[in-house]
């Protein structure tokens, strides 16, 4: 099993962008000391919910200050940049690294974003699919053209080229978010693992897997390949030593967060969005995830992974919102649960 750490530089209410920045980059230093296998790093624009715009750039600063620690992005916005600009940035970061990076991807939202950066509503609604091939064949050729509605270019060659120096790895890992069963579809048809989102259950991810499954067979991957995806489980992680201490480390603190980061999305065309509550989804996530005593959280990671056949976690480890007592939530995973997960 392979646990990892999911990062939003989350700035709660009270805190600057560069409290947030740094927790986020000690928390990285912390997980590899730990013993962790991954840190998942998110991307967000304009909001508290989360401050780091680029997650491609943060994943550069911390594959340089570790040695082991698998680092990804969860997930860099594809609508938001050009494939061939984040291909470019994905295979150096892989090459430089020897191999120590993955490229999480994902459509985002509706958000103003789409208007700033000028990639227009379209690129979320309708162009994901096409950015996406363009985006796996920089990965995959040594030479890349496109024709397509959105991108049209002449041939060019693949600088750095990302399956150089590296023998036998190939390009880095790309992993799709997916929310939906068309997401889900179109990662199988690429034979791309999943990232599944903190706010599904087990029961949820397992048809969503079950869906992938049936997809990628059905294109073409033998049932070996299937089962031996790799999909990721994001999750909210909280050690303690009992799960009422745990809960209520993250119902005094979340809710805040989540009601200023998440209330200041703005939709790019003025459409109603809903809002959970703070305080109800933070306690749905502190039933769903590793929250409570080292031995709960075994048991509910191994829960999911028995469930779902997924054996690759990303786990929220901020949710106190203090750097302190991040720093000694994700020792207390290294030291006190992974060992009753080997």
């Amino acid at each position: 099993m392979r646990v990892g750490a999911f990062v939003l530089a989350a700035q709660f209410p009270g805190q600057g962008q560069g409290e947030a920045l740094h927790r986020a980059v000690r928390t990285a230093e912390v997980a590899e000391e730990a013993g962790l296998d991954s840190v998942w790093l998110a991307e967000h624009h304009f909001v508290p919910y989360g401050t780091c715009p680029s997650a491609v750039t943060l994943a550069g600063l911390l594959l340089g200050r570790t040695q082991r620690l698998r680092v990804g992005t969860a997930v860099s916005v594809l609508p938001n940049t050009h494939p061939v600009a984040l291909g470019e940035q994905a295979a150096l970061l892989h090459l430089l690294s020897g191999g120590r990076f993955s490229l999480g991807v994902g459509r985002g939202g509706p958000w103003v974003d789409l208007e700033v950066f000028g990639s227009g509503l379209r690129a979320y609604e309708r162009d994901f699919p096409e950015s996406l091939d363009l985006l796996l064949r920089w990965l995959r050729e040594s030479r890349v053209s496109a024709d397509g509605e959105r991108y049209r270019f002449r041939e060019v060659p693949v600088v750095p080229r990302p399956d150089e120096l590296i023998e036998s790895a190939g390009g880095p890992e790309v992993v799709v978010a997916c929310t939906s069963a068309k997401s889900v579809r179109l990662a199988a048809e690429h034979g791309l693992p999943m990232l599944l989102g903190m706010h599904c259950g087990d029961e949820e991810k397992a048809e969503m897997v079950s869906l992938w499954r049936t997809h990628a067979i059905a294109a073409g991957r033998t049932p070996e390949e299937a089962d031996g995806a790799g999909h990721v489980s994001a999750g909210v992680a909280q050690i303690s030593d009992g799960p009422a201490e745990a809960t209520e480390t993250l119902v005094k603190a979340m809710p805040g967060w989540l009601r200023e980061g998440l209330e200041a999305h703005v939709t790019v065309d003025g459409r109603h969005r809903s809002m959970r509550d703070p305080v109800a989804y933070t306690e749905l996530l502190c039933g769903l995830h590793p929250v409570g005593s080292p031995r709960l959280a075994a048991d509910r990671l191994a829960a999911t992974a028995e469930r779902t056949g997924i054996t690759r976690f990303a786990l929220l480890v901020e949710g106190s919102g203090d750097l302190a007592a991040t720093e000694e939530n994700v020792r207390r995973i290294g030291a006190e649960v992974l060992p009753q997960l080997c």
